[in-house]
């Protein structure tokens, strides 16, 4: 026997059967079994007495049906249940169903033909365990039986803990769920955690309380009012009660609710993926929401719970509260059809600040349905889904400027509003600002007025009355109580010199009768001089007479100083431009008459050499790019790049200089390296501190040798058949950075057909790309070799990538 077999005779027998075992069991063992023993007999006892209240209502039933008493119903009961081939337990429930007609016996039908499915999938999967239904359920072979058990379980128990364990055992292990958990809703949006079973105690109390605005599985059951049905709680990434326990399982959120009102959410665990439910199971489980929708409704908090929803006025409170809002409120309470589902609201109250947009008085809307006195508030404005939402849910809405709508005698009058949409008990309070186009339009304008400093003005001239507004007693510098100014005597407060354009102003609106304009400086008593523009238009009675003059005054003294400034900063930036472009006409010149973009080719034997240059864009950036291909007095070939830092005329000049020393330091015979390092001292002492970069070499035409050395440059490249590569680095920093500075040469042997290329980073420089990545973009280019020598350097100039603006200085040989 196995050590299981003593453990397992001791939880059937009780705790003395391991006296008569082979192994006695342990205090801690036998206390196990022992519990374990209670607990399933409670649950035999709790099962057992919900198959009795069952068969005590079939027997109701029949009484009242049949007309006889208690004892003959029961035999009656017992005669049916034997001729059926049913348990009594069974036949009882059909009796059940048959009378009750409820929600409950529409989904039973469907509740049979779903578990015998999942049954059928389970054992195919090898997950029969998981659907196999408690010991001690009584009827455990009657899908209606089990429903029917559920709900008399719920309907007995005394809180929501015990609910969510009858719903459990009873109707949700057969589906394959293994945890349930019901919420409450409060007034807020947050939800409370008040029954759970098949989660570990301390996850359950961990989720006790989730705050508003927190988006959970349940908070989606809760907004989403057909429920949610998720195949995998791991593939939404929404955080829920057990989600380490079942990181994979399926979930369902569904809103318990009756009478359009949500009270909470019932959510269901599977330790699997949720593979699609046939309607049956669907509807049965909606079933069971709407069965914890009546344990939520008469749902209290526990005194002292601090989070808790705390209780809310009702109805009757809320219409005081309404009345001492200034702004206009509407008290609504739920309207509910023959079926007990919601079909509109009731308006139970209107405050005394109501206005009504189609302009009907208080009691024509008061007591109304809210889609009667608002027929259209259904429509694009979505008042009645808004109000139906806050009511299901709980939580709040409010909207600026949400259009309402009322249809008066069949005219649709429209009207904007800032809307306020509240739950408190069972009464929703809507509270709308209506917002005065005329006072709106007025309060545009003056803002309008102020940000543009304009003053308005009218000017009776038969009275001799003058209207001005704050702002143009302000523009004038003029207290309010002062007396305004009259047109006639506008010339005194301007400017001597402006006298003459406002007395043209004054005769075409006088005199003339047409609007008319003028710009003039006033002279404030202040001291303080205003640039300012004058518009003003005559008013005219049937007779053509003059009656009035309107019109404005405008500050335009920002505007005057700003056209002052501008113009002369236009006066200015055309002579800079000016200078620039002579400054960099001239050194263009200069660079070109040292350095054409293009020379006469030498006349070396076996040897092709050409040259290309290539100026920056932009004339600006003119810089200190240079080559030289000359033919020294000993016979030999000098080759030479180099590029001075910067640009304008300082580069250039710079460049000039250590061109023209290279080239005289060449005619000694030194090598390469030996002339870098000269020219690093010319470059550090004698042209005030600029830095270059450079390439030099010696082609010898008689060995096809050539000896190179660098300064800090990118090497030559040498293109042999089809294959390009740059020549391996020689050590060399650039020139002018140190006083004296040594050069590494390095000797190459071509052959005939074989080309180098020395060039300058212009050629290659892009500013997205690393350096490395444009020699490598050169070297895909350079491995086509054209017929001639000009040809390919014109082609590696078109098919350049890059972006920088630089000047390029190119210098190839091709031998034989």
């Amino acid at each position: 026997m196995s050590a299981a077999g003593p453990r397992q005779s001791c939880a059937v027998d009780g705790p003395d059967a391991g006296l008569r075992g082979m192994a006695p069991m342990s205090p801690v063992g036998r206390l196990a079994a022992t519990v374990d023993r209670l607990s399933r007999e409670v649950r035999a006892a709790q099962a057992e007495a919900e198959g009795r209240a069952l068969i005590e209502l079939a027997k109701g039933v029949l009484v009242a049906r049949l007309g006889c008493g208690p004892a003959q119903a029961a035999r009656q009961l017992a005669e049916l249940a034997a001729q059926s081939g049913a348990t009594p337990l069974e036949f009882a429930v059909d009796v059940i169903n048959q009378s009750a007609r409820d929600r409950m016996s529409e989904v039973t039908d469907a509740f049979l033909a779903a578990t015998a499915a999942v049954r059928a999938a389970d054992a195919e999967d090898g997950a029969g365990a998981c659907t196999a239904p408690e010991a001690g359920v009584p009827g455990a072979g009657s899908a209606a039986v089990r429903l029917r058990a559920a709900e008399s379980g719920a309907l007995a128990a005394d809180d929501t803990q015990a609910v969510a364990d009858a719903l459990l055992e009873q109707a949700l292990r057969p589906l394959g769920a293994v945890a349930v958990a019901i919420w409450a809703a409060g007034y807020d949006g947050s939800l409370t955690l008040v029954g759970s079973a098949g989660f570990p105690p301390a996850e359950a109390a961990r989720w006790r309380y989730v705050p508003p605005d927190v988006a959970t599985v349940a908070r989606c059951g809760l907004t989403e009012r057909s429920g949610q049905w998720f195949a995998s709680l791991g593939g939404t990434g929404l955080p829920s009660v057990g989600r380490h326990q079942y990181p994979d399982g399926g979930r369902v959120a569904l809103p318990a609710g009756t009478g359009g009102r949500i009270h909470g959410v019932l959510e269901i665990a599977w330790p699997q993926p949720l593979a699609p439910q046939p309607p049956q199971v669907v509807r049965q489980v909606e079933a069971l929401a709407e069965l914890c929708a009546h344990t939520l409704e008469t749902y209290a908090p526990p005194p002292g719970a601090g989070r808790e929803p705390r209780v809310v006025p009702d109805a009757v409170e809320l219409m005081d509260l309404a009345d001492g809002l200034y702004d206009p409120a509407l008290v609504l309470v739920p309207h509910l059809d023959a079926d007990g589902h919601l079909a509109d609201f009731r308006i139970q109250h209107v405050n005394k600040s109501f206005l009504d947009p189609a302009g009907r008085p208080r009691a024509v809307v008061g007591g109304a349905l809210l889609l009667e006195a608002y027929p259209m508030a259904a429509g694009d404005s979505e008042l009645f889904r808004n109000v139906e939402r806050v009511y299901a849910t709980g939580e709040p809405f409010r909207a600026r400027r949400l259009n309402l709508t009322a249809l008066v005698d069949q005219v649709a009058l429209s009207a904007v509003a800032d809307i306020s949409i509240s739950r408190h008990g069972n009464a929703v309070l809507l509270i709308w600002r209506i917002e005065d186009e005329t006072a709106r339009l007025a309060s545009l304008l003056q803002h309008a007025q102020r940000l543009g400093r304009i003053g308005g003005f009218e000017e009776n001239l038969l009275t001799g009355e003058i209207t001005w507004n704050g702002q143009l007693f302000d523009l004038y510098g003029r207290p309010q109580t002062g007396a305004p100014v009259p047109l006639e005597e506008l010339t005194a407060h301007a400017h001597p010199d402006d006298a003459v354009a406002i007395g043209r102003f004054l005769r075409t609106l006088l005199h003339h009768r047409r609007p008319a304009s003028a710009a003039f400086r006033l002279q404030r008593p202040d001291g303080v001089t205003r640039h300012v523009r004058v518009v003003a238009e005559p008013v005219l009675d049937t007779d053509d007479r003059l009656l009035a003059v309107r019109g404005a005054y405008q500050d335009i003294s920002a505007q005057h100083w700003t056209e002052v400034a501008l113009a002369a900063t236009r006066d200015q930036l055309a002579h800079t431009e000016q200078q620039a472009v002579e400054r960099a006409r001239l050194t263009l010149q200069l660079q070109h008459a040292i350095m054409p973009p293009e020379q006469t080719p030498l006349k070396v034997p076996e040897l092709q050499v050409a040259v290309r240059y290539r100026p920056a864009e932009t004339e600006q950036l003119v810089g200190g790019d240079w080559y030289d291909a000359v033919m020294l007095p000993n016979g030999l070939v000098l080759l030479c790049v180099g590029d001075v830092s910067g640009h304008g005329i300082e580069a250039a000049t710079s460049m000039v200089v250590l061109r023209n020393a290279l080239r005289g330091l060449a005619v000694t015979g030194a090598g390469p390296g030996q002339l870098l390092s000269w020219l690093n001292i010319v470059a550090h002492h004698l042209t005030g501190g600029v830095t270059a970069t450079a390439v030099c070499g010696l082609y010898d035409p008689a060995r096809r040798t050539l000896r190179w050395a660098r300064a800090g440059h990118l090497p030559p490249v040498l293109v042999r058949g089809a294959a390009a590569e740059p020549l391996p680095l020689v050590r060399g920093m650039l020139l002018g950075a140190v006083a004296e500075a040594s050069y590494e040469e390095a000797e190459v042997q071509l052959a005939g057909a074989d080309t180098l290329l020395m060039y300058t980073d212009g050629l290659i420089e892009r500013r997205d790309r690393p350096v490395e990545e444009a020699l490598a973009q050169l070297l895909s280019t350079v491995r086509p070799t054209p017929h001639t020598l000009d040809q390919h350097l014109d082609r590696l100039l078109t098919y350049s990538r890059s972006d920088t603006d630089d000047d390029t200085c190119l210098v190839g040989i091709r031998v034989g």
